[in-house]
């Protein structure tokens, strides 16, 4: 896992909410997986467990920056339980929720997803299977 200052070193050209925001995800990732592979994009982080495959079979999320918010992507989204209504998008499997203040964030909630999508094996997912969809 890199440091909190090497995300700051990447992203010091944003605002202070949204590197703020950067970082509490960051930390987020840390504490649920801290042997997580980070890739830093120019828009953004991704995080995966290598040992179980690449940033899509093993995605934990990724944290892009958009202008106004910090986007905080879950590749299969779909299959997570979002009891707090979050998670938006209507591209299968991925889901999002945007995050527009650092102070106004659910972090508990936040966590609770990372957390979720960190264990989440889409191998062991029925092919075709869509929860969101009508049958």
């Amino acid at each position: 896992m890199i440091t909190c200052r090497e995300v700051e070193k990447q992203f010091q050209h944003l605002d202070e909410d949204r590197l703020n925001i950067l970082l509490e995800i960051h930390n987020l990732v840390a504490a649920v997986s801290p042997e997580a592979t980070v890739e830093m994009r120019r828009y953004g982080i991704i995080y995966y467990d290598a040992s179980r495959g690449g940033p899509v079979s093993a995605g934990i999320c990724q944290a892009l920056v958009k202008p106004d918010h910090v986007r905080l992507a879950f590749i299969h989204g779909a299959f997570l339980p979002d009891p707090a209504g979050l998670l938006e998008g209507t591209t299968f499997p991925k889901r999002f929720m945007r995050i527009t203040g650092y102070d106004t964030a659910p972090w508990e909630a936040i966590q609770v997803l990372i957390l979720a999508h960190s264990v989440l094996d889409p191998r062991s997912l029925p092919v075709n299977h869509q929860p969101d969809r009508p049958s």
